[in-house]
Protein backbone atom coordinates (compact mmCIF):
# COMPACT_ATOMS: atom_id res chain seq x y z
CA UNK A 1 0.00 0.00 0.00
CA UNK A 2 1.57 3.17 -0.97
CA UNK A 3 0.57 6.16 1.16
CA UNK A 4 2.96 9.16 0.57
CA UNK A 5 2.21 10.63 3.79
CA UNK A 6 4.91 13.60 2.77
CA UNK A 7 2.57 14.84 0.11
CA UNK A 8 -0.88 14.85 1.77
CA UNK A 9 -0.71 17.24 4.84
CA UNK A 10 -4.28 15.51 5.73
CA UNK A 11 -2.45 11.65 5.56
CA UNK A 12 0.55 13.67 7.97
CA UNK A 13 -1.77 14.85 10.60
CA UNK A 14 -3.54 11.53 10.63
CA UNK A 15 -0.79 9.66 10.98
CA UNK A 16 1.32 12.27 13.76
CA UNK A 17 -2.07 11.58 15.50
CA UNK A 18 -2.48 7.93 15.49
CA UNK A 19 1.12 7.15 16.69
CA UNK A 20 0.55 9.94 19.47
CA UNK A 21 -2.64 8.63 20.49
CA UNK A 22 -1.35 5.19 20.97
CA UNK A 23 1.58 6.43 22.78
CA UNK A 24 -0.92 8.09 25.23
CA UNK A 25 -2.53 4.52 25.62
CA UNK A 26 0.59 2.79 26.27
CA UNK A 27 1.69 5.76 28.64
CA UNK A 28 -1.48 5.74 30.42
CA UNK A 29 -1.51 1.68 30.99
CA UNK A 30 2.17 1.55 31.59
CA UNK A 31 3.04 4.20 34.20
CA UNK A 32 2.99 3.73 37.88
CA UNK A 33 0.74 6.48 39.24
CA UNK A 34 -2.51 5.98 36.18
CA UNK A 35 -1.98 1.74 36.84
CA UNK A 36 -1.88 2.88 40.94
CA UNK A 37 -4.66 5.34 40.34
CA UNK A 38 -6.75 2.50 38.42
CA UNK A 39 -6.32 -0.41 40.72
CA UNK A 40 -7.25 1.33 43.74
CA UNK A 41 -10.46 2.49 42.21
CA UNK A 42 -11.39 -0.49 40.59
CA UNK A 43 -9.07 -3.54 42.13
CA UNK A 44 -8.20 -6.50 39.84
CA UNK A 45 -11.82 -8.80 39.14
CA UNK A 46 -11.27 -12.07 39.62
CA UNK A 47 -12.32 -14.16 36.45
CA UNK A 48 -13.04 -17.18 35.26
CA UNK A 49 -10.47 -16.01 32.59
CA UNK A 50 -7.66 -17.96 30.23
CA UNK A 51 -4.85 -18.19 32.29
CA UNK A 52 -2.05 -20.62 31.74
CA UNK A 53 1.15 -21.41 34.91
CA UNK A 54 4.46 -19.32 33.16
CA UNK A 55 6.70 -22.40 32.27
CA UNK A 56 9.52 -20.70 33.78
CA UNK A 57 10.89 -18.22 36.32
CA UNK A 58 10.90 -14.54 35.22
CA UNK A 59 13.92 -12.57 35.69
CA UNK A 60 14.13 -8.80 36.45
CA UNK A 61 13.69 -7.71 33.20
CA UNK A 62 10.66 -10.12 32.52
CA UNK A 63 9.33 -8.59 35.82
CA UNK A 64 9.50 -5.22 34.96
CA UNK A 65 7.93 -5.71 31.18
CA UNK A 66 5.13 -7.27 33.09
CA UNK A 67 4.75 -4.65 35.68
CA UNK A 68 4.32 -2.39 32.41
CA UNK A 69 2.67 -4.01 30.16
CA UNK A 70 0.95 -6.55 31.68
CA UNK A 71 -2.40 -4.92 31.91
CA UNK A 72 -2.33 -5.71 27.95
CA UNK A 73 -2.19 -9.26 28.58
CA UNK A 74 -5.67 -9.64 29.78
CA UNK A 75 -8.79 -12.22 28.08
CA UNK A 76 -8.27 -13.08 25.30
CA UNK A 77 -4.33 -11.73 24.76
CA UNK A 78 -3.68 -14.61 27.25
CA UNK A 79 -5.12 -16.69 24.36
CA UNK A 80 -3.04 -14.71 21.60
CA UNK A 81 0.28 -14.82 23.11
CA UNK A 82 -0.61 -18.97 24.26
CA UNK A 83 -0.89 -19.82 21.41
CA UNK A 84 2.34 -18.03 19.88
CA UNK A 85 4.83 -19.45 22.63
CA UNK A 86 2.84 -23.61 22.62
CA UNK A 87 1.11 -23.37 19.68
CA UNK A 88 -2.87 -24.78 19.28
CA UNK A 89 -2.48 -26.89 22.69
CA UNK A 90 -6.03 -26.91 23.89
CA UNK A 91 -8.87 -27.33 21.64
CA UNK A 92 -10.75 -23.99 22.26
CA UNK A 93 -7.52 -21.79 21.33
CA UNK A 94 -8.73 -22.96 17.58
CA UNK A 95 -11.31 -20.37 18.19
CA UNK A 96 -8.75 -17.59 17.61
CA UNK A 97 -6.72 -17.52 14.22
CA UNK A 98 -3.48 -17.79 13.30
CA UNK A 99 -2.59 -15.13 11.20
CA UNK A 100 -1.89 -12.70 14.53
CA UNK A 101 -0.13 -15.13 17.02
CA UNK A 102 2.64 -16.41 14.15
CA UNK A 103 2.85 -12.62 13.32
CA UNK A 104 4.08 -12.24 17.12
CA UNK A 105 6.38 -14.76 17.19
CA UNK A 106 8.06 -14.08 14.32
CA UNK A 107 8.43 -10.35 15.45
CA UNK A 108 9.74 -11.61 19.07
CA UNK A 109 12.50 -13.93 17.30
CA UNK A 110 13.61 -12.02 14.82
CA UNK A 111 13.17 -8.63 15.01
CA UNK A 112 13.28 -8.93 18.87
CA UNK A 113 16.10 -11.40 18.77
CA UNK A 114 18.79 -9.94 20.63
CA UNK A 115 16.70 -9.47 23.79
CA UNK A 116 16.59 -13.41 24.30
CA UNK A 117 19.62 -13.30 26.85
CA UNK A 118 17.80 -10.69 29.39
CA UNK A 119 13.90 -11.46 28.35
CA UNK A 120 12.18 -14.78 28.04
CA UNK A 121 9.99 -15.61 25.18
CA UNK A 122 6.58 -15.11 27.16
CA UNK A 123 8.25 -11.64 27.90
CA UNK A 124 9.62 -10.65 23.95
CA UNK A 125 5.91 -12.08 22.55
CA UNK A 126 4.57 -9.26 24.82
CA UNK A 127 6.86 -6.31 22.90
CA UNK A 128 6.29 -7.67 20.14
CA UNK A 129 2.33 -7.45 20.35
CA UNK A 130 3.09 -3.60 21.99
CA UNK A 131 5.12 -2.97 18.42
CA UNK A 132 2.94 -4.67 16.10
CA UNK A 133 -0.31 -3.18 17.11
CA UNK A 134 1.43 0.37 16.96
CA UNK A 135 2.19 -0.50 13.92
CA UNK A 136 -1.12 -1.86 12.18
CA UNK A 137 -2.97 0.76 14.19
CA UNK A 138 -1.33 3.49 12.36
CA UNK A 139 -1.31 1.78 9.12
CA UNK A 140 -5.45 1.21 9.74
CA UNK A 141 -5.95 4.86 10.39
CA UNK A 142 -3.86 5.51 7.19
CA UNK A 143 -5.51 3.45 4.84
CA UNK A 144 -9.37 4.36 6.46
CA UNK A 145 -7.95 8.29 5.58
CA UNK A 146 -7.08 7.03 1.55
CA UNK A 147 -10.26 4.79 1.48
CA UNK A 148 -12.52 7.91 3.04
CA UNK A 149 -11.04 9.92 -0.08
CA UNK A 150 -11.59 7.64 -2.38
CA UNK A 151 -15.48 6.73 -1.56
CA UNK A 152 -16.63 10.07 0.54
CA UNK A 153 -14.80 12.06 -2.23
CA UNK A 154 -13.92 14.70 0.59
CA UNK A 155 -10.11 14.83 2.60
CA UNK A 156 -12.11 16.99 5.00
CA UNK A 157 -14.22 14.23 6.44
CA UNK A 158 -11.98 11.58 5.40
CA UNK A 159 -9.24 12.73 7.61
CA UNK A 160 -11.49 13.51 10.33
CA UNK A 161 -12.90 10.28 10.33
CA UNK A 162 -9.17 8.39 10.65
CA UNK A 163 -9.04 10.53 13.56
CA UNK A 164 -11.84 9.24 15.22
CA UNK A 165 -10.72 5.90 14.69
CA UNK A 166 -7.23 6.77 16.51
CA UNK A 167 -9.59 7.95 19.89
CA UNK A 168 -11.92 5.49 19.22
CA UNK A 169 -13.85 3.72 21.69
CA UNK A 170 -12.31 0.13 20.70
CA UNK A 171 -9.23 1.91 21.51
CA UNK A 172 -7.77 -0.95 24.80
CA UNK A 173 -7.91 -3.29 22.65
CA UNK A 174 -5.88 -1.62 19.42
CA UNK A 175 -2.79 -1.60 22.21
CA UNK A 176 -3.61 -4.83 24.03
CA UNK A 177 -2.43 -8.18 22.46
CA UNK A 178 -5.97 -8.71 20.49
CA UNK A 179 -6.17 -8.76 16.61
CA UNK A 180 -8.46 -6.27 16.03
CA UNK A 181 -5.12 -4.17 15.00
CA UNK A 182 -4.18 -6.23 12.60
CA UNK A 183 -7.45 -7.01 10.91
CA UNK A 184 -8.32 -3.19 11.33
CA UNK A 185 -5.20 -2.70 8.66
CA UNK A 186 -5.84 -5.44 6.34
CA UNK A 187 -9.42 -4.96 5.72
CA UNK A 188 -9.60 -1.51 5.44
CA UNK A 189 -6.59 -1.50 3.08
CA UNK A 190 -8.02 -4.05 0.91
CA UNK A 191 -11.31 -1.83 0.88
CA UNK A 192 -9.14 0.74 -1.08
CA UNK A 193 -7.33 -0.88 -3.41
CA UNK A 194 -10.49 -2.48 -4.03
CA UNK A 195 -11.96 1.17 -4.42
CA UNK A 196 -8.78 1.94 -6.75
CA UNK A 197 -9.38 -0.78 -8.80
CA UNK A 198 -6.78 -3.06 -7.66
CA UNK A 199 -8.64 -6.36 -7.57
CA UNK A 200 -6.14 -9.13 -7.32
CA UNK A 201 -4.16 -6.92 -4.39
CA UNK A 202 -7.28 -6.09 -2.66
CA UNK A 203 -7.95 -10.13 -2.97
CA UNK A 204 -5.00 -10.75 -1.17
CA UNK A 205 -5.51 -8.46 2.09
CA UNK A 206 -8.66 -9.87 2.48
CA UNK A 207 -7.20 -13.24 2.28
CA UNK A 208 -5.12 -12.43 5.19
CA UNK A 209 -7.66 -10.60 7.38
CA UNK A 210 -9.61 -14.05 7.07
CA UNK A 211 -6.31 -15.03 8.13
CA UNK A 212 -6.87 -12.93 11.38
CA UNK A 213 -10.20 -12.82 12.23
CA UNK A 214 -13.61 -15.15 11.20
CA UNK A 215 -15.78 -12.25 10.63
CA UNK A 216 -13.15 -11.73 7.54
CA UNK A 217 -15.03 -13.87 5.71
CA UNK A 218 -18.01 -11.24 5.43
CA UNK A 219 -15.00 -9.32 2.99
CA UNK A 220 -15.75 -11.91 0.39
CA UNK A 221 -19.02 -9.66 -0.60
CA UNK A 222 -16.84 -6.80 -0.87
CA UNK A 223 -15.15 -8.60 -4.01
CA UNK A 224 -18.97 -10.01 -5.32
CA UNK A 225 -20.35 -6.54 -5.12
CA UNK A 226 -17.54 -4.84 -6.79
CA UNK A 227 -17.37 -7.05 -9.61
CA UNK A 228 -21.38 -7.63 -9.59
CA UNK A 229 -22.22 -4.40 -9.50
CA UNK A 230 -19.21 -3.63 -12.78
CA UNK A 231 -21.20 -6.31 -15.11
CA UNK A 232 -24.50 -4.52 -14.40
CA UNK A 233 -23.75 -1.02 -15.20
CA UNK A 234 -21.77 -2.45 -18.08
CA UNK A 235 -25.37 -4.14 -19.36
CA UNK A 236 -27.00 -0.97 -19.09
CA UNK A 237 -24.96 0.71 -21.59
CA UNK A 238 -26.49 1.10 -24.90
CA UNK A 239 -30.37 -0.06 -26.50
CA UNK A 240 -32.00 -3.51 -25.89
CA UNK A 241 -31.49 -6.15 -28.22
CA UNK A 242 -30.77 -9.68 -29.20
CA UNK A 243 -27.01 -8.80 -29.80
CA UNK A 244 -27.11 -7.22 -26.13
CA UNK A 245 -28.27 -10.46 -24.69
CA UNK A 246 -25.62 -12.69 -26.25
CA UNK A 247 -23.14 -9.96 -25.18
CA UNK A 248 -24.52 -10.38 -21.64
CA UNK A 249 -23.83 -14.22 -21.85
CA UNK A 250 -20.36 -13.38 -22.71
CA UNK A 251 -19.66 -10.96 -19.79
CA UNK A 252 -20.98 -13.38 -17.38
CA UNK A 253 -18.63 -16.01 -18.71
CA UNK A 254 -15.90 -13.83 -18.32
CA UNK A 255 -16.50 -12.18 -14.89
CA UNK A 256 -17.56 -15.44 -13.55
CA UNK A 257 -14.19 -16.96 -13.10
CA UNK A 258 -12.39 -14.06 -11.78
CA UNK A 259 -15.35 -13.93 -9.08
CA UNK A 260 -14.90 -17.37 -7.90
CA UNK A 261 -11.13 -17.46 -7.57
CA UNK A 262 -11.35 -14.37 -5.87
CA UNK A 263 -13.82 -15.42 -3.18
CA UNK A 264 -12.07 -18.65 -3.31
CA UNK A 265 -9.03 -16.70 -1.95
CA UNK A 266 -10.80 -15.00 0.57
CA UNK A 267 -12.32 -18.47 1.99
CA UNK A 268 -9.24 -20.12 2.09
CA UNK A 269 -7.20 -19.50 5.15
CA UNK A 270 -10.60 -20.30 6.94
CA UNK A 271 -10.62 -23.73 4.77
CA UNK A 272 -7.13 -24.60 5.77
CA UNK A 273 -7.22 -23.51 9.30
CA UNK A 274 -10.57 -25.71 9.84
CA UNK A 275 -8.37 -28.49 8.01
CA UNK A 276 -5.49 -28.21 10.29
CA UNK A 277 -7.19 -28.56 13.53
CA UNK A 278 -9.11 -31.81 11.88
CA UNK A 279 -5.62 -33.06 11.71
CA UNK A 280 -4.80 -32.04 15.17
CA UNK A 281 -7.53 -32.92 16.77
CA UNK A 282 -9.15 -35.86 15.41
CA UNK A 283 -5.92 -37.66 14.79
CA UNK A 284 -5.45 -41.61 15.54
CA UNK A 285 -3.20 -40.35 18.57
CA UNK A 286 0.73 -39.53 18.88
CA UNK A 287 3.14 -38.03 21.40
CA UNK A 288 1.66 -34.90 22.08
CA UNK A 289 0.60 -35.79 25.32
CA UNK A 290 4.01 -36.58 26.52
CA UNK A 291 5.37 -33.63 24.91
CA UNK A 292 2.83 -31.25 26.84
CA UNK A 293 4.61 -29.31 29.88
CA UNK A 294 3.27 -31.05 33.28
CA UNK A 295 2.28 -28.08 34.22
CA UNK A 296 -0.66 -27.79 31.28
CA UNK A 297 -1.30 -31.19 31.55
CA UNK A 298 -2.54 -30.55 35.15
CA UNK A 299 -4.38 -27.33 33.60
CA UNK A 300 -5.96 -29.08 30.85
CA UNK A 301 -7.57 -31.89 34.03
CA UNK A 302 -8.42 -29.43 35.99
CA UNK A 303 -10.39 -27.01 33.59
CA UNK A 304 -11.48 -29.57 31.64
CA UNK A 305 -9.62 -28.71 28.72
CA UNK A 306 -9.31 -31.01 25.40
CA UNK A 307 -5.55 -31.55 24.36
CA UNK A 308 -4.68 -32.04 20.94
CA UNK A 309 -4.72 -35.56 19.43
CA UNK A 310 -4.29 -37.52 22.74
CA UNK A 311 -3.28 -41.33 22.55
CA UNK A 312 -6.74 -42.21 24.66
CA UNK A 313 -8.82 -42.68 21.35
CA UNK A 314 -11.63 -40.60 22.27
CA UNK A 315 -12.03 -37.57 19.84
CA UNK A 316 -14.12 -34.56 19.79
CA UNK A 317 -18.17 -34.60 18.72
CA UNK A 318 -17.33 -32.09 15.73
CA UNK A 319 -14.57 -34.38 14.41
CA UNK A 320 -17.87 -37.25 13.04
CA UNK A 321 -19.67 -33.89 11.74
CA UNK A 322 -20.43 -33.72 8.19
CA UNK A 323 -18.43 -30.73 7.89
CA UNK A 324 -16.31 -30.53 10.66
CA UNK A 325 -15.97 -27.14 11.71
CA UNK A 326 -14.41 -26.41 14.76
CA UNK A 327 -14.51 -22.83 15.24
CA UNK A 328 -18.32 -22.91 15.21
CA UNK A 329 -18.31 -26.17 17.47
CA UNK A 330 -16.17 -23.57 20.00
CA UNK A 331 -18.06 -20.80 20.27
CA UNK A 332 -21.17 -23.25 20.51
CA UNK A 333 -20.12 -25.48 23.42
CA UNK A 334 -17.17 -22.92 25.52
CA UNK A 335 -19.05 -19.56 24.86
CA UNK A 336 -22.20 -20.50 24.47
CA UNK A 337 -22.96 -18.11 21.81
CA UNK A 338 -25.97 -18.66 19.26
CA UNK A 339 -29.03 -17.01 18.21
CA UNK A 340 -30.91 -14.72 21.12
CA UNK A 341 -28.59 -16.97 23.67
CA UNK A 342 -27.68 -13.72 25.52
CA UNK A 343 -30.80 -12.40 26.07
CA UNK A 344 -31.57 -12.98 29.88
CA UNK A 345 -31.86 -10.66 32.44
CA UNK A 346 -28.76 -11.25 33.84
CA UNK A 347 -27.10 -9.68 30.56
CA UNK A 348 -28.41 -6.29 30.74
CA UNK A 349 -25.36 -4.09 31.87
CA UNK A 350 -23.80 -5.98 28.60
CA UNK A 351 -26.59 -4.46 26.37
CA UNK A 352 -26.48 -1.16 27.93
CA UNK A 353 -22.49 -1.30 27.53
CA UNK A 354 -23.35 -1.92 23.68
CA UNK A 355 -26.25 0.20 23.17
CA UNK A 356 -24.07 3.95 22.08
CA UNK A 357 -22.11 1.51 19.33
CA UNK A 358 -25.87 0.24 18.17
CA UNK A 359 -27.53 3.00 18.21
CA UNK A 360 -25.06 5.17 16.22
CA UNK A 361 -24.92 2.22 14.11
CA UNK A 362 -28.76 1.96 13.41
CA UNK A 363 -28.48 5.87 13.00
CA UNK A 364 -26.21 5.81 10.33
CA UNK A 365 -27.92 3.25 8.19
CA UNK A 366 -31.05 4.79 8.87
CA UNK A 367 -29.92 8.27 7.62
CA UNK A 368 -28.15 6.72 4.31
CA UNK A 369 -31.83 4.41 3.32
CA UNK A 370 -33.43 8.12 3.67
CA UNK A 371 -31.08 10.44 1.72
CA UNK A 372 -30.57 7.01 -0.98
CA UNK A 373 -34.03 5.06 -0.73
CA UNK A 374 -34.20 3.97 -4.74
CA UNK A 375 -30.27 3.51 -4.70
CA UNK A 376 -30.99 1.01 -2.04
CA UNK A 377 -33.57 -0.65 -3.10
CA UNK A 378 -32.06 -1.37 -6.66
CA UNK A 379 -29.03 -2.51 -4.80
CA UNK A 380 -26.98 0.62 -6.36
CA UNK A 381 -26.90 -1.72 -9.39
CA UNK A 382 -28.67 1.13 -11.58
CA UNK A 383 -27.05 3.40 -13.25
CA UNK A 384 -28.52 6.77 -12.79
CA UNK A 385 -27.73 10.01 -14.97
CA UNK A 386 -28.19 12.14 -11.95
CA UNK A 387 -25.49 10.67 -10.00
CA UNK A 388 -22.99 11.05 -12.94
CA UNK A 389 -23.45 14.41 -13.35
CA UNK A 390 -23.58 15.50 -9.77
CA UNK A 391 -22.09 13.33 -7.96
CA UNK A 392 -22.18 13.96 -4.12
CA UNK A 393 -20.00 14.09 -1.14
CA UNK A 394 -19.35 13.18 2.28
CA UNK A 395 -21.63 10.03 4.25
CA UNK A 396 -24.66 10.42 1.76
CA UNK A 397 -22.64 9.70 -1.37
CA UNK A 398 -24.24 6.34 -3.48
CA UNK A 399 -20.86 4.61 -3.30
CA UNK A 400 -20.91 4.25 0.93
CA UNK A 401 -23.56 1.68 0.48
CA UNK A 402 -22.29 -1.30 0.39
CA UNK A 403 -20.18 -0.79 3.53
CA UNK A 404 -23.60 0.27 4.94
CA UNK A 405 -24.95 -2.94 4.45
CA UNK A 406 -22.16 -4.70 5.77
CA UNK A 407 -21.66 -2.38 8.87
CA UNK A 408 -25.65 -3.65 9.17
CA UNK A 409 -24.97 -6.94 8.72
CA UNK A 410 -22.62 -7.46 11.27
CA UNK A 411 -24.61 -5.36 13.72
CA UNK A 412 -27.42 -7.72 13.08
CA UNK A 413 -25.57 -10.33 13.68
CA UNK A 414 -23.58 -9.36 16.21
CA UNK A 415 -26.88 -8.10 18.44
CA UNK A 416 -28.54 -11.47 18.24
CA UNK A 417 -25.95 -14.15 18.13
CA UNK A 418 -23.09 -13.02 19.86
CA UNK A 419 -21.97 -11.64 23.60
CA UNK A 420 -23.38 -8.46 22.85
CA UNK A 421 -20.38 -6.00 24.97
CA UNK A 422 -18.06 -7.45 21.70
CA UNK A 423 -20.34 -5.26 19.70
CA UNK A 424 -18.17 -2.37 20.16
CA UNK A 425 -14.42 -3.31 19.01
CA UNK A 426 -16.72 -6.26 16.20
CA UNK A 427 -17.58 -3.06 14.38
CA UNK A 428 -14.95 -0.55 15.41
CA UNK A 429 -12.54 -2.67 13.85
CA UNK A 430 -14.35 -4.08 10.93
CA UNK A 431 -16.31 -1.30 9.75
CA UNK A 432 -15.25 2.50 8.60
CA UNK A 433 -19.05 3.36 8.84
CA UNK A 434 -18.90 4.04 12.76
CA UNK A 435 -16.43 6.96 12.09
CA UNK A 436 -17.36 8.27 8.50
CA UNK A 437 -20.69 8.52 9.93
CA UNK A 438 -19.58 10.26 13.43
CA UNK A 439 -17.20 12.57 11.26
CA UNK A 440 -20.43 13.35 9.00
CA UNK A 441 -22.43 14.60 11.95
CA UNK A 442 -19.82 16.52 13.43
CA UNK A 443 -18.93 18.50 9.89
CA UNK A 444 -22.56 18.57 8.91
CA UNK A 445 -23.89 19.64 12.81
CA UNK A 446 -21.07 21.08 14.56
CA UNK A 447 -20.70 25.19 13.91
CA UNK A 448 -17.08 25.28 15.49
CA UNK A 449 -16.41 23.27 12.00
CA UNK A 450 -18.23 25.15 9.61
CA UNK A 451 -16.93 28.50 10.87
CA UNK A 452 -14.13 27.76 8.17
CA UNK A 453 -14.65 27.63 4.24
CA UNK A 454 -15.07 24.46 2.05
CA UNK A 455 -12.54 22.17 1.63
CA UNK A 456 -10.13 23.36 -1.14
CA UNK A 457 -9.45 18.89 -1.52
CA UNK A 458 -13.06 18.14 -1.97
CA UNK A 459 -12.84 15.73 -4.88
CA UNK A 460 -14.59 13.10 -6.10
CA UNK A 461 -15.50 9.42 -5.41
CA UNK A 462 -11.99 8.08 -6.65
CA UNK A 463 -10.61 11.43 -7.85
CA UNK A 464 -7.93 13.56 -6.34
CA UNK A 465 -9.36 16.14 -8.39
CA UNK A 466 -11.00 19.24 -6.78
CA UNK A 467 -14.96 19.72 -7.35
CA UNK A 468 -15.78 22.97 -7.98
CA UNK A 469 -19.36 24.66 -6.95
CA UNK A 470 -19.99 22.57 -3.99
CA UNK A 471 -22.67 23.90 -1.75
CA UNK A 472 -21.85 25.59 1.55
CA UNK A 473 -22.43 23.23 4.49
CA UNK A 474 -21.56 20.55 2.54
CA UNK A 475 -19.40 17.75 3.60
CA UNK A 476 -16.38 18.95 2.62
CA UNK A 477 -16.02 21.98 5.04
CA UNK A 478 -13.53 22.04 7.96
CA UNK A 479 -10.99 23.77 9.77
CA UNK A 480 -7.48 23.18 8.88
CA UNK A 481 -5.13 20.95 10.78
CA UNK A 482 -6.18 17.98 13.23
CA UNK A 483 -9.72 18.88 13.67
CA UNK A 484 -9.84 16.45 16.34
CA UNK A 485 -7.57 18.44 18.71
CA UNK A 486 -9.38 21.68 17.66
CA UNK A 487 -12.64 20.24 18.80
CA UNK A 488 -11.42 18.95 22.16
CA UNK A 489 -10.10 22.56 22.71
CA UNK A 490 -13.41 24.02 22.63
CA UNK A 491 -15.32 21.34 23.74
CA UNK A 492 -17.19 23.76 26.29
CA UNK A 493 -18.65 25.40 23.21
CA UNK A 494 -19.98 22.50 21.19
CA UNK A 495 -23.23 21.50 20.36
CA UNK A 496 -24.90 19.11 22.73
CA UNK A 497 -24.88 16.08 19.95
CA UNK A 498 -20.99 16.82 19.01
CA UNK A 499 -20.24 16.50 23.24
CA UNK A 500 -21.74 13.71 23.03
CA UNK A 501 -20.51 11.87 20.48
CA UNK A 502 -17.09 13.23 21.64
CA UNK A 503 -18.10 12.28 25.27
CA UNK A 504 -18.69 8.45 24.20
CA UNK A 505 -15.46 7.87 22.34
CA UNK A 506 -13.35 9.46 25.03
CA UNK A 507 -15.25 7.90 27.62
CA UNK A 508 -14.90 4.16 26.00
CA UNK A 509 -11.52 5.07 26.08
CA UNK A 510 -10.78 5.40 29.11
CA UNK A 511 -13.37 3.09 30.98
CA UNK A 512 -11.66 0.56 28.07
CA UNK A 513 -8.27 1.11 29.99
CA UNK A 514 -9.36 0.68 33.79
CA UNK A 515 -11.75 -1.96 33.45
CA UNK A 516 -10.08 -4.07 30.66
CA UNK A 517 -6.72 -4.36 32.15
CA UNK A 518 -8.70 -4.91 35.58
CA UNK A 519 -10.27 -7.57 33.95
CA UNK A 520 -13.34 -6.32 34.01
CA UNK A 521 -15.78 -7.34 30.97
CA UNK A 522 -15.12 -4.47 28.21
CA UNK A 523 -16.72 -5.11 25.47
Amino acid sequence: MKLESGRDPHLREVVWFAVHCRALTLLLQASPEPRALFNLLIPDHAADAFSPPRLSQPGWWDTLVEQLLGGLSCWDAEHFLFIAEQGYLYEHNCAFFPLYPLSLRAVAEVALWPLRWPLRLRSRLLLSAVLLNALCSTLAAAALYKLGCAVLGSRRVAALAALLFSIGPANVFMAAAYSESMFSCLAFGAMWQLEEGQGWPSTLLFSLAAGVRANGLVNAGFVLYSRGKSLALQLQEGPGSVRKLLLMGQHLLRAAPPAVVACAGVLLPFALFQYYAYTRFCGTGSSVEQAVPEPLLQLALDKGYRLAATTNGTQPPWCSQQFPVVYSYIQDTYWNVGFLRYFELRQIPNFLLALPVTLLSSWAAWTFMAANPRHCLTLGLERRKSEESKPRAGFCCPTVFVYVVHATVLLVFGFFCMHVQVLTRFLGSSSPVLYWFSAHLLQEHEPLLQSHGPDPQTAAPGSEEPRPGEPPGSCGKGPPGNAVVRLLRGYRSLTPRSRGLLGFFLTYWLLGLVLHCNFFPWT
